[in-house]
């Protein structure tokens, strides 16, 4: 087995991560995943024990206890471009030993909750509601650096391509799916389930128009309006197809929980955002013991 270069797997003076900041015995096998820094707290506010706190950058880490449950909360920051560090360093920290630098025997898998906001493009699902990604189509190019074709959907991100007549110098959409298994065991009726798209940025590349002209202004209309046999793209954000790809290609089980704060075709803000996160929060951690 082939000795990973310090070049490729950077560690810390103390035996940390690079990014991260942590060890392996940090984290916990199930791991919630928020984007805001400042969530890490609203969420390790409900454990019972809190064993680490960690932070570098806009990585922020909590491990502790809910229930009797082990659970790990860590901040990603915005975007796949910070997926791709976090997913790396987490499976590394289980699958990774850091001594010998060599990938280990056994692979461990790791439960990865993303609790986050995102705003719907479908005016019948609800501000303040809840909806699970059942699947992503990602905009941004992350897993195109990757061998990944055999966890992506080619078929629905064909026909989105030739649906909205994709600009030949954007990445090619990709399509993948939430973890079956996570999303039996979270759904619920207090719960939608949708397809979410992933791009990468929060203006220009979500249709907002502040000064700059857009490259397609009929972009979301082009989202909202898209059917692959009865499934529709119901809301925007800029993690989930990351998260879903990289943890399919480690071995990982992810799903994407998503508190609706906009509702973008009728152009409506949560009057309630932080309450409708911390409701979510609740309902998720619920579900996992």
């Amino acid at each position: 087995m082939s000795r990973i270069a310090e070049s490729e797997l950077i560690l810390n003076p103390d035996g940390s991560i690079y990014h991260l900041n942590i060890l392996p015995e940090d984290i916990a096998s199930t791991i919630i995943t928020v984007g805001d820094p400042d969530r890490v707290s609203s969420v390790s506010n409900y454990f019972d024990t809190i064993e680490v706190k960690k932070g570098k950058r806009e990585f922020i880490t909590h491990t502790g206890t809910y229930k009797g449950k082990r659970i790990t909360v860590i901040s990603t920051g915005i975007g796949t471009d910070n997926i791709d560090i976090v997913f790396n360093e987490l499976d590394a920290l289980v699958n990774v030993d850091f001594n010998t630098r060599q990938v280990k025997d056994t692979h461990k898998q790791l439960d990865i909750i993303r609790i986050g906001t995102s705003g719907s493009i479908q005016s019948n699902i609800p501000v303040d509601s809840f909806l699970i990604s059942e699947y992503a189509v990602g905009f941004d190019s992350l897993l195109h650096f990757y061998d990944s074709e055999h966890v992506q959907d080619t078929a629905i991100a064909e026909a989105f391509a030739k649906h909205a007549d994709w600009f030949a110098k954007k990445s090619m959409p990709y399509v993948v799916k939430a973890h079956k298994g996570l999303v039996d065991q979270i759904a619920s009726e207090q719960t939608v389930l949708g397809f979410t798209a992933t791009n990468v940025g929060f203006y220009g590349p979500q249709s907002r128009k502040i000064r700059l002209n857009l490259q397609d202004e009929g972009l979301n209309d082009k989202l909202a309006s898209f059917n692959y046999e009865g499934t529709q793209i119901t809301n925007l954000e800029m993690e989930t197809a990351g998260i879903y790809g990289l943890a399919s290609l480690l071995g990982h089980r992810a799903i994407s929980m998503n508190a609706i704060i906009a509702n973008r075709p009728l152009g409506q803000f949560s009057k309630t955002p932080k309450q409708t996160v911390d409701q979510l929060i609740q309902y998720t951690l619920g579900k996992l013991v």
